[in-house]
């Protein structure tokens, strides 16, 4: 009887325990987080890299492992060959500086024979021929034991160094490796065919991994002190040798699941339908491998981990419901068998069926209803295309289908090329860049959905120009001029008097109540539109109905909002008088915003502030409040206004006469400003800068919080501060020397354990010196840098920066002999304000006399003139800080 998938991985780990080899639990799918290299295991080996690279102890010198892994790179590939897989199951056996080539031939040849029960004349062997780069010949070590165990020399093949030598990179461990084929006969091919080539004589089905060298620099070898051995068996390839199958889906664990798509379609595996084939194979693939990652606490999203979830699942999804014609319910119909399959090895499968049932179902409900309609318009569009002679799906129509109608990008690509048509990506990710600066650009009408346009329609049509008496009052009885209710159901008036401020020169606009004199009616303010030197009102109705015209009104200012605002904005002019006195002349406001819960200020400087500078910004501005200054507004003409130095925003529109706004005797502070503030500088109470960033190329951004938000600040401070120091038993005053040792203990075990995990991306860059140099600008990171010494792991590096420092983009270069690379890798949360990768490599790559390109999140480029580095490295941050601004 054929050995079971279940049996081969009994019989593979119980061999090695009964060699001495601990049994050790596969690892999850998800890499630990000081791991960055990947986004899932992707190797048998691939949990085990701290004990390769000594960082770790082992939990004994030989171990033994199958290990469930997920690759990325092949999901276009699946269900259109049949042997590429996203999830598989790993069988290894490991030696950490205990046994080594012989002992792992050994090992092999014994369980492939007796184990396994394969006949030895049918085995061959390849191992390593030699490299001249390395220095080295062919492993005769290898060889010589291969003959000793009774393999015939002519059935030990010798293979260049990109067959046969493992490497990680291009430097750091390596080694020679000889792998085992298993000879299905010249039924398969022919009599000149031999393993490693091009053939299906031949198949694979075990490498042996001798971990011999360390390569550093590149191409110069020398022995590890400690050799290591790492194998990898795929138990999906031997299931289907065992058994006697063509392919891996036609084995036990792989079987069942395509029996069940035939069940829920009535539809034929290889019955002559090739894209039924592709789509039984698929969902036999894919429902597997999100049935493993939401049991690992994977979700779908639009980023990182739960992208790629997402992305299988839809691709499942697509082809149940589009070929095979599957209704509603098929994936958790699969995740069922999945579950019947495996859960009795793998056990999270049953215990978190639940959970794995509720995204499934979500998921295939929410795209269900997307794919319907998108797919049908994608069928029409590539119809067209054909009648035409294009050459595939214009830029506008992708965009149509992914921006309204919700259809992703990737399956419209995928889709397109099963037609045999393309996509212009490039034009595409152009229409995205435009949307989401139109989105940041468009004003918001405080969520009551009034057009602009209608307001200033409306406004033009009363007749008259409301009175803004808010300067002196925020109580008073007015007139209901006009009023009227927009297609949105928003309800728009304009009051005769009125003591709302307008949103304008940064002040966020006031809110409170508008009461009918009668009392039968009741409004709050929503937002106030300043048109010019008018202003139309935007009120929600919370008693009785929206006040006629003419009618007697009470308009209320929300005073504490009122007064929070004050002090923020009389603040904001303080910050900007400290920030010319502390740094120079050259400082000038480049945009604000004034409300009740903080103040945001922007300026032109061209470095960010050290701490020092912060403080004394910080103790300036506090010194004024406590001052007691008086603050006042006077109007006066703009020449006056001018010769007394009053600050000015640069783009502003003044008439000749102007509020200017000066607090004491204007010495320190005088701007010309329409706002509303503090009668005093007390009235303040305190100011505490919260963070000081990059805004733009140039441009910083301090945000600061002022009066109670402040105080309550500083005293949360406290508390922290004071249980921070009961918690590491010291004095709170020497908090900060406590923090800067465990800071030093804790970066020394990150920078070792960081070190590790960009090793075995095939680079020994100094990561965190690298994470050190980011720069912020709010919640997001940007890295743009030159490295060296990084070569082919440069967009692992990127990849791997990014994961570190989350919401990022990262773009580096490394110069070489008469070129530069480049890479970016960009966030999605960035991709959203518009940042691409690939226009971040092509417009770098035009400095430096090449080209290239990719995708929004990850791109590559080159060029050729490496004195113009430093130069498209700046266009390179420049481009980024002006889409953030």
């Amino acid at each position: 009887m054929a050995m079971s998938s279940d049996e081969i991985r009994t019989t593979f780990l119980d061999f090695f325990v009964q060699h001495d080899h601990r049994a050790q639990d596969g690892a999850s799918l998800i890499p630990p987080a000081s791991d960055t290299s990947a986004l899932f295991i992707v190797a048998g080996m691939h949990p085990l890299k701290a004990y390769f690279a000594g960082t770790e102890a082992p939990p004994a010198p030989r171990l033994t492992t199958c290990q469930p892994s997920f690759r990325t790179g092949d999901i276009e590939n699946v269900g259109v060959t049949a042997r590429h897989l996203t999830l598989f199951e790993m069988l290894g056996n490991f030696s950490f500086g205990d046994y080594f080539k012989r002992e792992a031939i050994r090992f092999a040849w014994d369980l492939s024979r007796e184990g396994f029960g394969l006949n030895g004349d049918d085995i061959w062997v390849t191992v390593f021929g030699g490299d001249e780069r390395l220095g080295l010949g062919p492993d005769e070590e290898a060889i010589g034991y291969w003959l000793e165990v009774g393999m015939p020399r002519e059935r030990i093949i010798e293979l260049p160094r990109e067959e046969n030598f493992w490497e990680s990179g291009t430097t750091g461990p390596c080694g020679p490796d000889s792998e085992l084929y298993l000879d299905r006969g010249v039924a398969f091919g022919s009599a000149d065919d031999l393993p490693g080539g091009e053939n299906a004589r031949f198949l694979e089905f075990w490498n042996l991994v001798f971990m011999q060298f360390n390569q550093d620099p590149p191409n110069a070898v020398t022995p590890l002190p400690a050799q290591n051995i790492d194998t990898g068996m795929g138990l999906n390839r031997m299931a289907a040798i065992l058994q006697g199958k063509e392919t891996v889906f036609e084995t036990d664990q792989f079987r069942p699941l395509i029996d069940l798509g035939e069940e829920l379609s009535g539809r034929r595996y290889e019955s002559g339908d090739p894209a039924v084939d592709r789509a039984l194979r698929l969902l036999a693939d894919h429902s597997r491998a999100m049935t493993f990652l939401i049991a690992e606490g994977v979700v779908p999203s639009n980023e990182e981990r739960g992208y790629v979830l997402r992305r299988i699942m839809r691709r499942a999804i697509l082809q149940g419901r589009q070929t095979l014609g599957l209704g509603p319910g098929f994936l958790t119909a699969y995740q069922d068998r999945v579950t019947e399959l495996m859960g009795s090895h793998y056990r999270q499968l049953a215990e978190h069926r639940d959970t794995v049932a509720k995204w499934l179902a979500s998921e295939e409900e929410n795209f269900g209803r997307t794919l319907e309609q998108g797919s049908r318009l994608l069928d029409e569009l590539i119809g067209r295309a054909r009648e035409i002679g294009a050459e595939g799906i214009a830029a506008e129509d992708a965009f149509l289908l992914h921006d309204t109608h919700g259809f992703p990008i990737d399956l419209t690509l995928e889709i397109a090329a099963e037609a045999g048509l393309g996509v212009d990506e490039e034009g595409f990710e152009g229409l995205m860049s435009q949307q989401r600066r139109k989105a940041r650009e468009t004003a918001k009408f405080a969520g009551v959905g009034a057009a602009r346009q209608q307001a200033e329609t409306f406004a033009r049509g009363t007749g008259f120009v409301s009175d803004f008496c808010g300067y002196a009052q925020t109580a008073v009885e007015t007139t209901v001029g006009a009023v009227t209710e927009t297609s949105e159901g928003a309800v728009l008036l304009k009051l005769t008097e009125s003591p709302f401020y307008a949103t304008g020169g940064g002040q966020i606009a006031d809110t409170g109540t508008i009461v009918c004199a009668e009392g039968d009616c009741r409004a709050e303010v929503a937002d106030v539109l300043r048109l010019g030197d008018d202003q139309v009102i935007a009120v929600r109705v919370a008693e009785g109905a929206a006040p006629d015209a003419g009618t007697r009104v009470r308009a209320i200012v929300d005073p504490r909002a009122r007064h929070a605002t004050e002090a923020n904005h009389t603040a904001t002019h303080l910050l900007h008088a400290a920030l010319r006195a502390r740094l120079g002349e050259h400082v000038h406001q480049a945009g604000s915003y004034v409300g009740p819960d903080k103040l945001r200020f922007d300026f032109n400087h061209p470095a960010a502030l050290s701490a020092a500078e912060l403080a004394d910004v910080e103790d300036q501005v506090n010194e004024w409040i406590l001052g007691a200054f008086p603050v006042r507004a006077l109007s006066t003409t703009l020449t006056e206004a001018r010769a007394l130095g009053a600050m000015a925003l640069f783009g502003e529109k003044y008439g000749e006469i102007v509020r200017m706004v000066e607090v004491g005797d204007g010495s320190f502070s005088r701007e010309l400003c329409g706002g509303t503030h503090v009668r005093n500088s007390a009235e303040i109470g305190v100011l505490r800068i919260v963070s000081e960033t990059s805004s733009a190329a140039n441009v910083r951004r301090i945000e600061a919080l002022t009066g109670p938000a402040a105080v309550a600040l500083l005293r949360a401070h406290d508390r922290v501060a004071v249980a921070a120091a009961r918690e590491l038993r010291v004095q709170p005053d020497r908090l900060a020397e406590e923090a800067v040792t465990l800071r030093q203990k804790v970066k020394t075990l990150e920078k070792a354990a960081e070190k590790t995990a960009v090793g075995a991306a095939g680079h020994q860059a100094d990561l965190e010196g690298l994470l050190d140099g980011a720069e912020r600008i709010g919640e997001y990171a940007i890295l743009v840098r030159a490295v060296t010494g990084v070569g082919a792991a440069l967009p692992s590096l990127a990849e791997a920066l990014k994961a570190k420092l989350g919401a990022a983009v990262v773009v580096l270069a490394e110069p070489g002999e008469g070129k530069v690379d480049l890479v970016a890798a960009v966030a999605p949360a960035l991709i959203d304000r518009g940042i691409s990768a690939a226009d971040l490599v092509k417009s770098a790559a035009a400095i430096v006399g090449g080209g290239g390109g990719g995708r929004a999140h990850a791109a590559r480029a080159g060029g050729r003139d490496v004195a113009k580095l430093d130069e498209a490295l700046r266009v390179a941050r420049d481009q980024i800080t002006a889409q953030l601004t």
